[in-house]
């Protein structure tokens, strides 16, 4: 049988543009061996383009790969067609290399516990924050990107730990004071399928329990402030701005919700924009459940953020 080939990939970037790292974890043969990169001037997308043709690179051509990546802007521009409109240097070095092998492209989403992409990310944001000043025995290739392998096994277990869990196990809230303050965004998503009647009752202003629009644009910016008494271990946040649209897919029959949460503060704000989402979709629910039980509440997530160590992270355009 051939051999099955695992690549996760990840692609970070302090500024977008900025300082920026990637990180890739091959694995054959049940043995992991990590690489990773660091660029200056670059941004998180090029990133994660340049974390895939590293992967790539390292398997022989003729192999069978399915590579993972929480990056939309990769994985939808290889199997959906995404326009190009920039990085067409990267994207040509890509396209060559799949080319020459057979390659199964895998989305995950990033950050919910998914262990490879964890690791993957880690080496991306390590090298993001790497300074100019690299080992004269660092190896350079391709401008200034600067390539470093080691094996899972010299890693040890430094990947492996959670940071909400200490050294005997117990949970714990993340000290963030040593960081500075910066600028934050987050922008999440989120949709509540209902009925077409139970959709032109909330257009016309007609459900029993008042304007439901209005009430869960409130009811969500009413959930961000409230995050840190809901989220056991997230920190009090001083919000700067939350905004909750709502929009009515007449074609879908849902109504879609849109958060975006700023703060200048220590830690980052995807937190608050996610349960804007929730809150102002289980308001909806609320209001409108009498009158359908079929409603459901779908696709909650984050769609980009920005500042802090990870700079720009945009998972869908």
């Amino acid at each position: 049988m051939p051999e099955e080939i695992q690549i996760y990939t990840d692609g970070s970037c302090l500024g977008n543009p900025g300082p920026g790292g990637w990180g890739t974890i091959v694995r054959r043969n049940g043995e992991d061996t990590e690489l990773s990169g660091h660029e200056d001037g670059t941004t998180n997308n090029r990133m994660e383009v340049m974390a895939a043709i590293k992967g790539l690179e390292t398997v022989p051509e003729g192999s069978s790969v399915t590579l993972y990546s929480d990056s939309q802007y990769l994985v939808n521009t290889m199997t959906r067609g995404w326009k190009r409109r920039v990085n067409e240097d990267l994207w040509n070095r890509l396209d060559t290399l799949v080319g020459q092998r057979n390659v199964n492209w895998q989305w995950v989403r990033g950050h919910v516990g998914h262990p490879e992409n964890e690791r993957a990310d880690k080496l991306a944001t390590d090298m993001a924050g790497t300074s100019e000043a690299l080992p004269p025995s660092a190896p350079a290739e391709f401008g200034d990107t600067r390539s470093i392998a080691m094996s899972s096994r010299q890693r040890g277990k430094e990947q492996d730990s959670l940071t909400h869990v200490d050294e005997q196990g117990k949970v714990k809230m993340v000290d963030v004071g040593w960081k500075a303050e910066t600028e934050r965004e987050a922008v999440a998503k989120g949709s509540v399928v209902m009925q077409r009647q139970t959709l032109e009752l909330i257009k016309k202003g007609e459900m029993e329990k008042g304007d439901v629009l209005s009430v869960a644009r409130i009811a969500g910016i009413m959930g961000a402030k409230r995050t840190s008494d809901l989220i056991p271990l997230c920190h009090p946040l001083p919000l700067d701005q939350v905004k909750v649209e709502l929009e009515l897919d007449d074609m879908s029959n849902q109504v879609h919700i849109t958060a975006t949460a700023r703060t200048t503060a220590r830690t980052g704000v995807e937190m608050e924009a996610l349960t804007a989402v929730s809150v102002a979709a289980l308001t909806i629910y609320d209001m409108c459940k009498a009158v359908d039980r079929g409603m459901h509440i779908e696709s909650i997530r984050l769609v980009r953020k920005q500042g802090g160590k990870s700079g720009n992270i945009v998972l869908e355009e």
